[in-house]
């Protein structure tokens, strides 16, 4: 990871200095942040003060991220081709549907089985982006030699995967895939995306249905040998990311046929049937699991955020989207220089920039998380905001009191924008009663992610993993960043408010 502007010059502590000193003032007003803490009106000790930030775009790399595909979440799939700040993104799932005891057995041998269509069927879980854009989307077979494992969760943003042999493909329209359906032999079609298979391939699954000792029914790792899982990727031209659920009753390879009831002798006494191949859940028992992968690859050439991030000065607008994707490094001069007081409130503000209302509405941000650079770890991890990121009496993180989630709110122009509101108070405190160090921040969209936890001061810290959003991939937003420059003339600026009283 770079580090940028990691010594602050004398000359910006003076004026960070200075611009602290012209910014305080007694509150006479009613005031939205902090109210429940802070009377209406205060003429004796109640003061705010607004701390100008710096900010820095980066990208997230192989070095600093370390995301890792789950396959009881969402997987992605699709390829957004136009996304005026971002550029594109292609996402491609991985994953393996299969028997789920051995040995297994069709309803009769392959020479009185005769196929009718085999269809993959995946289980919707909704659509980000554009969902009146078509997509294409191409099942191929992997590759056996590339040792495909239900006991490892994979890098999403490494390929480790070849892949050949298409198998079908469709095009449709994102919006339809919450439209029920008429399917045979299925009675809940809702929320699925059905693509036939070829014959050939249904063909070689009801040959393998055979009662000889070197069936590859016999065991899953002799099924493996013959087909070691399917590989779904998009077209170019698409532009939306569909959440498929692998572990859903809706996720299942349909082999249909026909089968002989009777006797050879009795040829017409033929019924249909279908049967399912799905995914199996990994246990500690062995590799009897279905292994699982997504890949999400991000393409920013030519797009803004390509620029926003190749400079290494402050940055006016930063942008921020989920992973695998960018963060933004956040500096506040003026932290370090606040008088000892008492502080109320303490929140770090951060608007939207309002660029393209449609495509600022079809690709919508996600949970935003701030956290604090600890250059003594001398590890990939950062630290959680120290005293405001807290856990509750289940163990669960408290990510709403620190803000995660964005308000509603609207522009100088009146227009509706996203502001969120960190509220690192306590972390402030410390900082005035210097029993805690100024740290830069980073504020970024992860799927989840690890930090070291210290609960007091005092204590030791641990490392804690936060699930935050719900899948990779999704979630984008550019905001103002800091304008150190000229900080009247942005009022949307991002900024610290502060509320307190003198001591």
């Amino acid at each position: 990871m770079k580090y940028k502007h990691l010594v602050i010059t004398l000359g910006a502590i003076i004026t960070s200095a200075l611009i602290l000193l012209n910014s305080c003032r007694k509150i006479n007003e009613a005031t939205t942040l902090g109210g429940d803490l802070i009377p209406p009106v205060d003429n004796i000790n109640t003061f705010d003060t607004t701390l100008d930030v710096e900010t820095y775009n980066e990208l997230f790399t192989m070095v600093n991220d370390s995301t890792r595909s789950i396959y009881s979440s969402p997987q992605m799939l699709g390829y957004i081709s136009n996304d005026p700040l971002f550029g594109k993104t292609d996402a491609r799932m991985f994953f393996e549907l299969k028997p789920l005891t051995y040995p297994y057995r069709f309803a009769n041998l392959p020479d009185s089985v005769y196929l009718d269509s085999i269809v993959l069927v995946l289980e919707n879980a909704g659509v980000w982006g554009d969902t009146m854009v078509p997509q294409t989307v191409r099942v191929f077979e992997m590759n056996p030699s590339d040792d495909f494992r239900a006991d490892t969760s994979y890098l999403v943003r490494e390929n480790n995967f070849t892949y050949t042999n298409e198998l079908g493909s469709r095009t449709f329209l994102p919006a339809v895939l919450n439209d029920s359906i008429s399917a045979r032999e299925d009675s809940n079609t809702v929320n699925q995306l059905r693509i036939r298979l070829n014959d050939a391939f249904g063909l070689r699954l009801l040959k393998y249905d055979t009662l000889s000792s070197n069936s590859p029914f016999e065991t899953d790792s002799a099924f493996k040998t013959k087909f070691a899982g399917f590989a779904l990727q998009a077209d170019a031209g698409g532009n939306a990311l569909m959440r498929f659920n692998l572990t859903g009753a809706n996720t299942k390879l349909a082999i249909y046929y026909r089968y002989n009831k009777g006797s050879a002798a009795d040829p017409g006494n033929v019924d249909t049937t279908v049967s399912y191949f799905n995914f199996k859940s990994y246990d500690s028992y062995g590799t009897a699991g279905s292994a699982a992968a997504n890949y999400v690859i991000r393409d920013y050439n030519g797009a803004p955020i390509q620029a926003a991030t190749a400079s290494a000065t402050a940055d006016d607008e930063i942008f921020i989207q989920g992973a695998p994707g960018s963060f933004a490094r956040i500096k506040i001069p003026g932290l370090a220089g606040l008088s000892n007081g008492v502080v109320h409130r303490a929140e770090l503000i951060m608007e939207q920039v309002r660029d393209n209302v449609v495509y600022d509405s079809i690709f919508s941000p996600k949970f935003l998380m701030l956290d604090a650079y600890d250059e003594s770890l001398s590890t990939q991890y950062n630290r959680f905001i120290p005293y405001d990121f807290t856990f509750d009496i289940q163990g669960n993180p408290t990510l709403g009191a620190l803000g995660v989630a964005a308000i509603p709110g609207k522009n100088p122009a009146g227009e509706s924008i996203n502001i969120w509101k960190f509220n690192i108070s306590r972390y402030v405190q410390n900082v005035v009663n210097k029993n805690e160090q100024v740290y830069d921040l980073r504020v970024f969209s992860p799927y989840y992610f690890v930090d070291y936890y210290k609960p007091t001061h005092n204590s030791t810290s641990l490392l804690q993993r936060v699930t935050l959003n719900a899948t990779v991939g999704e979630g984008r937003v550019k905001l103002f960043g800091g304008n150190t420059t000229s900080p009247s003339t942005s009022p949307q600026r991002m900024r610290l408010h502060i509320i307190y009283s003198k001591l």
